[in-house]
Parts: structure tokens; sequence; C-alpha cells
């Protein structure tokens, strides 16, 4: 039998197709039910995250195995296999290791580190004892992955980012401040109750929100969410569901808004924002100049350059930013002994642009300008670039003919509104980050705040113990494949002693207990030193690479029946599945 793991991730699919895809436990229950059932697989498990969904399955054939696993996710999602298909993975044997442990380290999370997942590994192998379709193999899989997240989390500062994805995005909405006080009082709306919606309404509700409003286009699914948070234990918050038409007045009274959806195109627009913060606040939600969003806006540039439609000023001096054909609000990041007429204004701009900036730096207008009699003409000009381009090559930058004035930045209101979109791809128009009285944080977001915690060197560490711990876990799997072997050579053995101690009482009738004792003793220690050393051995060559044969070759040499042998390892397998999870 060997390991197979199929699955699907947030690596592998969008969000809508996870949610789609998504498992109750009610079918999670059937799917490791209708796996094992299937011919190819002895064992199976599922593990079912916001993030992910993977069944796990102890098979005799890997093509027929990875069909039937395939089929069966398709058949309980209710996705189409042709649909589902380009997102699944696969992973086997010594990979299909190395790849739970990395999910269990949270290697494989959004998230680098979160710890909510060994939680979910541990319910994923409580499930499948219960059932009794985990097996030694999936046992020992699942309980060794366990120990290595744990080991991971002790031995490494891995979890300094370990928080799920939702518990991360708002500690990005706080800005720093303490989730529970930040959300102490606060109304929040949800928007989508898939299995992430369902996550962030719960953490909302820990976290000491006061009211949560589910919104969902199947508006069952959302009072099933509703009913479960207003009846949750831990939890006293009011829940109630609405249709998805009510979303732009609930946005209104909310101030945290969670989105995960799958619709293909935005639930929330940058107007339909705009209008709810001038709503609340009765003023205009103006934009805010320098925002991530993808339009030229207010400043006239776009992707780093004047847009096309922006007239050029006019005629200046050199001694000020004024008529300058540079956007300076483009530029006003330059460091300390930099002007807009340094190398940081001229970088990455196109040949007609830095024609125009070097005019103006000569004390020029733009191109556009009308000479005046006798200043050079466009060849002089020629010359002035190239001149300058040549100083910028020698140099690395262009020399300076002043220090930048201070630009004072206009303070960002405090926000009214908070948004969280956890969605892939986006519910919320990216132009929202730049509406002032907002707060947008998104994956995009969230995956450049996580890539700039200072963790790569501990994320090294963790996947030196994932790799220790897959070839660790490899030569205890190959050393136990041959166990039942052994196991079956020394009752071989001990029979034979058996059947000979029997003969010789028959020969000698009047042997005493004593003698009887002593001969038997001689016999089984000669038995169990000629086996001491063979054995020993023989396990040692099955934990290397490629051992397997071992005990084939055992099985030949002592002529030993292959159904003793399996009998052995179906009475282990027995054992282990009702051990309970590490």
């Amino acid at each position: 039998m060997s390991l197979l793991v199929v699955g699907l991730s947030h690596r592998s699919a969008p969000v809508s197709v996870l949610e789609r895809a998504s498992l109750s436990v009610d079918a999670q229950l059937k799917l490791v039910q209708d796996t094992v059932a299937a011919e190819p697989a002895a064992a199976a498990a599922v593990l079912a995250t916001c993030n992910r969904i993977e069944l796990y399955a102890d098979v005799d054939k890997f093509h027929a195995g990875v069909a039937e696993l395939s089929t069966l996710l398709a058949q309980h999602s209710g996705v189409g296999l042709e649909e589902l298909t380009p997102h699944l993975y696969v992973h086997y044997e010594d990979r299909a290791v190395h790849h739970l442990f990395s999910v269990a380290c949270g290697l494989d999370s959004m998230v680098v580190g979160e710890g909510q997942i060994l939680g979910q590994i541990k319910d994923s192998l409580a499930r499948a004892q219960e059932l009794h379709t985990a097996g030694r193999l999936l046992n020992d899989l699942f309980q060794q992955a366990l120990r290595v997240g744990k080991r991971a989390h002790h031995e490494t500062g891995i979890d300094r980012a370990g928080q799920s994805l939702v518990t991360f995005g708002l500690e990005q909405l706080s800005a720093g401040a303490d989730v529970q006080q930040w959300a102490r009082g606060k109304k929040a709306l949800v928007i989508g109750a898939g299995s992430m919606s369902s996550l962030a309404a719960a953490t909302l509700a820990r976290a000491g929100v006061t009211e949560i409003v589910v919104a969902n286009r199947t508006f069952e699914r959302a009072e099933r969410l509703a009913q479960i948070l207003s009846e949750g234990d831990d939890t006293d918050v009011l829940a109630r569901a609405v249709p998805m038409d009510s979303v732009p007045g609930e946005l209104t009274r909310a101030d945290v808004a969670v989105s995960c959806t799958g619709a293909t195109g935005l639930v929330l627009t940058a107007d339909a924002v705009a209008a709810t913060v001038e709503a609340r606040t009765g003023e205009p939600a103006a934009g805010v100049a320098g925002g991530p969003a993808d339009e030229a806006g207010a400043t006239g540039v776009r992707d780093g350059r004047p847009s096309a439609e922006t007239p050029l000023p006019g005629a200046g001096t050199a001694d000020g930013d004024e008529n300058c054909p540079l956007d300076l609000s483009s530029v006003s990041s330059v460091p300390s002994g930099f002007s807009v007429m340094g190398d940081a204004a001229v970088a990455g701009l196109d040949a007609a642009t830095l024609e125009q900036h070097g005019a103006w730096a000569a004390g020029g207008t733009a191109v556009e300008r009308t000479r005046e009699p006798g200043r050079p003409g466009p060849e002089a000009d020629a010359e002035l670039i190239t001149a300058l381009a040549a100083t910028a090559t020698r140099s690395g930058r262009i020399p300076e003919r002043r220090r930048p004035e201070p630009v004072a930045e206009v303070p960002r209101p405090q926000p009214v509104l908070f948004l969280l979109d956890l969605a892939m791809p986006r519910d919320v128009d990216a132009a929202v980050h730049r509406l002032a009285g907002v707060r947008l944080v998104d994956i995009e977001s969230l995956a450049d705040a996580s890539a700039d915690a200072p963790m790569a060197a501990d994320v090294d560490m963790v996947r030196r113990i994932v790799a220790d711990e897959v070839a660790a876990f490899g030569a205890a799997q190959r050393a136990a494949h041959i166990t039942p072997t052994v196991v079956a050579l020394r009752s071989m053995a001990a029979e034979v002693v058996a059947g000979e101690i029997a003969r010789l009482e028959g020969r000698l009738p009047g042997l005493d207990d004593k003698h009887r004792a002593e001969i038997t003793q001689t016999v089984k220690r000669v038995v169990d030193k000629l086996l001491h050393a063979p054995t020993v051995r023989v396990k040692q060559l099955a934990a290397e690479p490629g051992g397997a044969g071992y005990a084939d070759a055992l099985r030949t040499l002592f002529d030993l029946d292959q159904e003793t042998v399996a009998s052995v390892s179906r009475a282990g397998n027995s054992t282990e599945k009702n051990r309970g999870p590490a």
C-alpha cells in the first residue's frame, strides 16, 4: 500500500472554486466512507479547512487511486470534474508526507506560520478514527504531522505570524491596536457564508463585536450561519441574516465589513463605498492621492508617468518646482538631498518626458514653448540631454542644484468604515484604498504585510525540520513494513522448537521436568541467537531507501506463508484504529 493525497488549496484554486467545493462535516464523513469503499483505497481521511480540501488515502494502485479520488472529490463537492481537475494537485509517497508536514508547520498557509491548522489536522484524524478508516499508515502519518508541527512552533519563531488569515487581517485593520479593544462595541457585516466567511464571523464574534449581519446569495446559508453564531456558547453576539440586495443599506450601519464570496465581479464598488461614507459622515469621501488604486486620479499620473491627457505647465525657473513638466507628487518621497531635478525624478521616464525635464532644468519650458531669440535650437537641447545622460552614467546620479523643500503631508482622516476583503478575485474595488474615511485590507495587502515580516531564517529552519522528519518517517515506515515478516519468522521458529521438544519427550518419556525445562531453554537460546543478527540487520537495511525488497527476500529464504504475514499485519492495524490523536 502507498500514500496518496489529492486536493486543492488557495495556491491552486481561486477562492470562488474553494468556496463552491467546501464540504460540510457530514459531507466529509460520507466522502471518507465512499473512498474506503472504493477499490484502490484501504484507508482514508479528509483535511478540509477554509483554504484547502485534501483527501488522503492508502492505495494499492497509483493511477487508479488518482482517478478514483479525483472523481469522489468532484462528486461530493458538487463541482464538475472537468472544472475541478485544473485546480487539483497530487502528491505520492514521500512527497505526500512532505506536503502534510509542511501544512502542519504552517508553511503552506496563506499566512505563513499560522497555528490553527494543527487543530484542523487533529480533528481530521479524530473523524477518521471514529469511522475506523484511518488504518496504520494514516494514523502514523497524522500523529507524526501533529508532532512535527508542534516541534516547528516550539523550536523556531515561525508562529510570530501564527494566526489565521482572518485574525491577521483584523490586526491589519486595527493598525497595531489590540483587536479585542478595537472590535468591542462595533457592528459587523459579513458578506458570504462559505468556510472563510464563517471563520471571519466566528472570529469577529469572539473579538467582541456586538452585532453581526450575514448576507449571502443563498439566504438559507446566511440564516444557518447567523443561527450558529447566536447559539454559540463562547460568545454573546446578536446575529441576523439578510439577502444580498440589503448590503448597501446594511453597510451604512456597519463599522466593519468582511467580504469573501465566489462572485466573479466586484461586490462593493468604490462608488458604493463612497456613498456609504458620505451617508455616515455627511461629507463626500474625497480621494486620497498616492493610493494603490490603478486610476490616474487627481494627480494626473498613471503608472508613475504623467497622464497623456494632462497638459504640461508653462515656463518656470530653476529655483523652484513651479511649472515643472513632471508631476511633483509622484516624487514627494525623494530622500533628503535629492530634488525633482535629480536622478530620482528621471528614473524610468521615457525619452519625451526626459527631454521636457531636461529643457525645464536648463531654465526653459516645455517642448511646445516658443523659443526666445538667440537661444540654442533643438540640436543644442539634444546635446544637453546627451551630456545629462553621460553625467548620470559616470557618477550614478545627476548633480543636484538644490535641496528639496519639505513637503507637508496631508493627514488622512480617521476611518469610519473598515473593510476586509478575503476573496480571490477581489470583492472590493481596489480604488477604495484611496477613499478618505475608509481602511481597506485585502489579500494583496495581507500578502505584503506577511512578506515584510522578518521570518526568512525561521522559515528555513522549519523547512530543515520538515526535511529531517520526512526522512525519519520514511525510514520508520520502511522498517515497520518488514516487522510482520520478522514476527512471522520468529513465530515459525517457536513452532519448530515446540515440535522438536515434543518429539524429544516421545523418545525420552522418563525425562523429569527440570531437565525438560533446561533442554527447552537451551534450544530456544540457540534459535534466538541464530535469528538475532539477521533480523536486526534486515530491519536496518529495510529502513534505507530501496529496502522494501528485504521483506520479500526474507519470506522467500525461510519459506514463510504469505497469509501468516498478512494476518500479523491485520492484527497490527486493528490495534491502531482507536488510538487517539497526539
